[in-house]
């Protein structure tokens, strides 16, 4: 899959909802029955993190659930990108770009949205042929104003927020002409994973997707 292929790609993922949900499962148990919430919800997109054991099993429980498109966040390494393939993810997400794992994702044909924080970042993953990006950790990196400021110079690049989004800010990255979505993680409590509030997940999930889109 070439760079732009995988960019075309991710931009559809993207359009399909204003949220994408980030989730650290610990307990794969749930994975199937958060998705299936999330889904119902209006929230198909769902990005799996490698940071649990439980991750990969999760991914594959959650690959079963019809109407919904599960990936792999936190890819840091071609072994991480083969092992997300295998569990069934469709798109990957990584916190940043190295040479060795975007080639890892073009080879498996895996989309992916690579993560850049600064000018350079995107450039330089513009120059490689990706027009679609994770801006990473969206906040710490000076919020919307710097995601605005970006936009100004680096027009043809698009861009997913992460890290730091919340209810309170996500409407002001959405209004952005050059964010496409955000991701964000309070659309799935860990407490109400861990008490199985299905419906009180569906309902987060349900006013994330109606967040109006520039």
């Amino acid at each position: 899959m070439t760079p732009q292929d995988a960019s075309k790609r991710s931009e559809e993922l993207c359009r399909l909802a204003p949220v994408i949900p980030v989730l650290v499962i610990d307990d794969a148990s749930t994975a199937r029955r958060l998705a299936e919430a999330l889904v119902a919800g209006g929230l198909p997109v769902l990005e799996v993190t490698l940071r649990t054991p439980a991750a990969l099993d999760a991914i594959r429980e959650m690959a079963k659930v019809e109407g919904g498109v599960v990936g792999a966040g936190t890819l840091l390494s071609p072994a991480d990108v083969k092992a997300a393939v295998a569990a069934g993810a469709r798109f990957g997400v990584s916190p940043g770009a190295t040479d060795r794992v975007l080639e890892a994702c073009e080879e498996a044909d895996l989309p992916l949205l690579p993560g850049a924080a600064t000018s350079s970042e995107v450039m330089r993953l513009l120059e490689r042929g990706y027009t679609v990006q994770k801006f990473f950790p969206a906040e710490a990196n000076g919020g919307v104003p710097a995601l605005k400021a970006i936009g100004a110079p680096i027009p043809q690049v698009r861009f997913c927020p992460t890290g730091g989004v919340s209810p309170s800010n996500a409407q002001s990255y959405l209004d952005l002409s050059n964010t496409l979505c955000v991701g964000g993680s309070w659309v799935a409590p860990k407490d109400a994973v861990q008490a199985g509030d299905w419906k009180r997940i569906e309902e987060l999930a349900r006013a994330a997707a109606a967040l109006p889109r520039s």
